[in-house]
């Protein structure tokens, strides 16, 4: 198949492009910035704001994997206009398939960057296309990314009450390819294997970075923690990721093999099947997601 990937330079695109590539897929990865094409990965321009060669990116194209999103700080800035934008345009090129990820509660949650994720959903429902979403819980990668960035603090605030079920951006990559190679499938979750209260996530994140840090009873405000509060932003679905957050920080260890091969790649946390740790991702580059672009 020949599958164009929007937000190919992020974190679960990452993870996307070699999967792709794996299964035998022609892939096209979109970019706002000018990158050489390497191995079995064409990469275009393209920008979802302005529309600006989007046109030429979908053409010839079997399906569509939008990745692409302004984040939980870009007021829905690629995820409401940019899917509209794509939607025009694959439609026109008669793409026969569009799967779009988004997040698990987007149906439920209608405030905040859900808010905006489940109005993305509901014009790619809409968009006489066939079609995918698929909604996945936080990935193992933000959530570590998120307690570094306040690893700094002199305490951690913590929220008993609020559960987290995270899932290893790998896993939610895989489900997408089979999603891909199986065309459409209407709205279908993905969720980590196990439910964790905020105070047992930052404690084995704390012994796995070997660090020290008073916690702080706290309740987060606002009706995005209320509902996950609830356990709207949990699934119950099958199937689901295998990686615990444990085993992501802290990998066992692969039981010993006399084949290389295998010993260097059975175990699902080992390095060989972790795409971040993948030095051939290099050339996908780093952003998460999709910003505004500043001018200079």
């Amino acid at each position: 198949m020949r599958i164009l990937v929007t937000g190919a330079t992020g974190t679960l695109g990452g993870a996307l492009l070699p999967a792709l590539v794996k299964a035998g897929h022609q892939v096209r990865a979109l970019s706002r910035a000018k990158r050489e094409s390497r191995g079995n990965v064409e990469w275009v321009w393209g920008d979802l704001i302005s529309d600006a060669g989007v046109e030429d990116a979908v053409r010839g194209m079997d399906a569509v994997a939008h990745l692409a999103t302004s984040g939980r700080k870009g007021r829905g800035a690629v995820d409401v206009p940019g899917t509209r934008m794509l939607i025009a345009a694959a439609r026109a090129a008669g793409v026969p398939h569009l799967l779009f990820t988004s997040l698990v509660g987007a149906d439920r949650v209608r405030t905040g960057y859900p808010g905006y994720k489940r109005e993305a959903e509901s014009l790619v429902a809409g968009s006489g296309l066939g079609w995918t979403v698929l909604r996945a819980t936080p990935f193992h990668q933000w959530l570590d990314r998120r307690l570094s960035e306040v690893a700094a603090l002199p305490v951690l605030p913590v929220d008993r009450s609020v559960p987290w079920q995270p899932v290893h951006t790998g896993e939610v990559a895989a489900r997408a390819a089979d999603l891909l190679a199986g065309g459409p499938a209407g709205a279908v979750e993905f969720g980590g294997p196990q439910v964790l209260g905020t105070d047992d996530l930052v404690e084995t994140w704390l012994r796995a970075k070997d660090l020290r840090r008073p916690r702080l009873p706290v309740r987060f405000p606002g009706r995005q923690y209320a509902a996950q509060r609830a356990g709207l932003l949990l699934t119950d679905a099958t199937p689901k990721g295998r990686i615990t957050w444990h085993d992501y920080l802290l990998p066992p260890a692969p039981a010993p093999s006399d084949d290389f091969a295998t010993e260097h790649t059975a175990s699902p946390t080992s390095p060989a099947n972790q795409p971040e740790q993948d030095p051939d991702l290099r050339v996908y580059g780093g952003d998460e997601g999709y910003e505004r672009p500043t001018r200079s």
